[in-house]
């Protein structure tokens, strides 16, 4: 398990770019709120904490997981000057394979995003077997997944604007 003996949450702040100057975009399922609205505000307070602004991190709610991609999407396309996008989700473990369904698609859908637009849209969908799992991974014993996809979001941002000519 890969966050076994990892703890979500941390990070050094001096070794994070400065997010004053970047603006967010924060999709998040409805599926799951207990999990995936703990992830927004752990994701939503490490932007802070990086110097970043409040009025520059905008969020939308969609139904669930898999809308996440048309979410991210329209996103991308209704704010062009959004610097990193974060899909928030939890897909948790049932007895049918849509579970199976559900993760492929989404994660196919999110490297889809990031394959053919400019703006990096940052993975942040916890694909856990059982409830516990997901509380675990979204403010409990290990941390939390949204304050993790936040720094990547802060990081990618920096390399998009770095790698702008």
């Amino acid at each position: 398990m890969a966050t076994k003996n990892t703890n979500l949450s941390a990070y050094d702040t001096t070794t994070i770019p400065n997010a004053k100057n970047f603006r967010f975009g924060i999709v998040v399922s409805q599926w799951n709120p207990e999990i995936t609205n703990g992830m927004f505000q752990g994701a939503f307070d490490a932007i802070l904490d990086c110097g970043g602004i409040k009025e520059n991190i905008v969020r939308w709610d969609v139904p669930g997981s898999f809308e996440l991609i048309y979410g991210c999407k329209k996103m991308t396309q209704s704010y062009n000057m959004l610097d990193a996008v974060i899909a928030i989700g939890s897909v948790i473990q049932g007895e049918t394979k849509h579970f199976d369904f559900v993760c492929q698609g989404v994660s196919q859908g999110i490297k889809d995003l990031n394959i053919q637009g400019d703006i990096p849209v940052v993975f942040c969908v916890l694909t856990d077997n059982n409830m516990q799992q997901a509380i675990d991974r979204s403010g409990g014993v290990h941390g939390n997944k949204g304050t993790e996809a936040a720094i990547a979001a802060i990081k990618m941002a920096q390399l998009r604007k770095d790698a702008s000519f």
